[in-house]
């Protein structure tokens, strides 16, 4: 077995990867192997990347030969108990079970509990179409990202490069496999800023200015909306933007704009509890049986689900889960749901900072559908 390590020289991660962990207890992983199954292939290189004494380093464990599998593992578990968070790209999918597997064909007694594990594959995933991304293989996301490789290799066509190099030791063979695979922990590195998008959605912003704004569509019809200024949970490294029921997001580096419709009408409010209240056809409204004594039993009717409603005339925002309550319709079969904008509303930060998360979120969710 051989054990390599060599620096990388990165003057800026471009993500504050502290949020995660102290740097001193993350350990970044990547396995090659001749193979996806681990009964029938074999593990020949086991690379991380941590940071020691405010430098980023890799380091290797190469399997001269097949049989040096278990030494490989040994010595890459000896390493990693020292730290706390593991991360890797789609490690949960391949990396990790392939490890296990290995470690139970050797009866060697490693497990990954002891870990907290990020997997920035699927931190990346879910908003693949928000970000307008044809997959998420590693290599899109560099490019994505801008960054450019050295290898001149894929790790399928390295499968061969090993076969060969386990018959005749070089060391052109030995720096092609090791190049790879410290070009995949460089880039997971580079990677970092992707989790930005993962922060934007699923940490809140904060809103820094809110107000409304009246507007005249192309017909020359008067609509209002409200606008937010936002400060995110984390710069993004390249613009965003997207727009979904009316509304507009559009983030760049460490700030966003959020547009969203704002509706001054008169909408309903719908009581669940229907069998307990009476419709007033004259006045168009429900009220509660312990209170309809007063009224004539002539000019009210048992209420339905579709009747039992108050009406109020004020500003409402809209909401796609019940975010906000009471929550109110423009009739009861639409599925459209709003939330009353009161006054004291308006002087909660925090409101919009949840408010924005949501709204970010329906945006996100909806390029999914296109």
């Amino acid at each position: 077995m051989r054990t390599l390590r060599q620096t990388i020289y990165l003057p800026n991660l471009g993500y504050p990867l502290e949020k995660i962990a102290p740097l001193d207890k993350i350990l970044f992983l990547d396995i090659e192997t001749t193979g996806f199954t681990a009964k029938s292939s074999s593990i020949y290189l086991i690379g991380t990347a941590y940071q020691e004494d405010g430098k980023w380093y890799v380091k290797q464990w190469f399997a001269n030969n097949y049989d040096e599998e278990a030494e490989v593992l040994s010595a890459f578990f000896s390493f990693a108990r020292n730290y706390t968070h593991l991360i890797h790209f789609n490690g949960n999918n391949f990396d990790l079970p392939y490890l296990l597997q290995k470690c139970g064909q050797y009866d060697l007694p490693y497990r990954f509990d002891s870990f907290e594990g990020i997997d920035i594959y699927r931190r990346i995933a879910p908003y693949k179409a928000f970000l307008r991304l044809p997959n998420c293989k590693q290599k899109t996301l560099e490019q994505f990202l801008g960054i450019e490789r050295e290898d001149s290799y894929s790790g399928g066509e390295l499968i061969s490069v090993y076969h060969t190099y386990v018959k005749t030791p070089t060391d052109y063979g030995l720096q092609a496999l090791a190049l790879h695979n410290a070009d995949d922990m460089k880039g997971m590195l580079q990677l970092l800023p992707l989790l930005s998008y993962y922060d934007l959605l699923n940490e809140l912003p904060r809103p820094k200015k809110v107000q409304a704004n009246y507007y005249l569509d192309m017909d020359g019809n008067k609509h209002q909306e409200l606008i937010m200024k936002l400060n995110l949970p984390t710069p993004l490294p390249r613009p965003l933007s997207g727009t979904a029921e009316g509304c507009y997001f559009k983030g760049e580096g460490a700030e966003a704009s959020l547009r969203v419709p704002l509706y001054e009408e008169e909408m309903k409010y719908f009581y669940s509890n229907y069998k307990n209240y009476y419709y007033l056809p004259e006045e168009d409204t429900a009220i509660h049986k312990s209170v309809a004594s007063y009224v004539d039993k002539t000019r009210r009717v048992q209420a339905t689900a579709k009747n039992c409603y108050t009406r109020k005339l004020s500003s409402y925002l809209p909401q796609w889960d019940i975010l906000f309550q009471p929550f109110f319709k423009r009739k009861y079969e639409d599925r459209d749901i709003f939330f009353e904008l009161t006054e004291e509303m308006k002087k909660e930060r925090a409101l919009f900072s949840r408010y924005a998360g949501h709204v970010i979120n329906m945006i996100a969710e909806s390029y999914k559908q296109k």
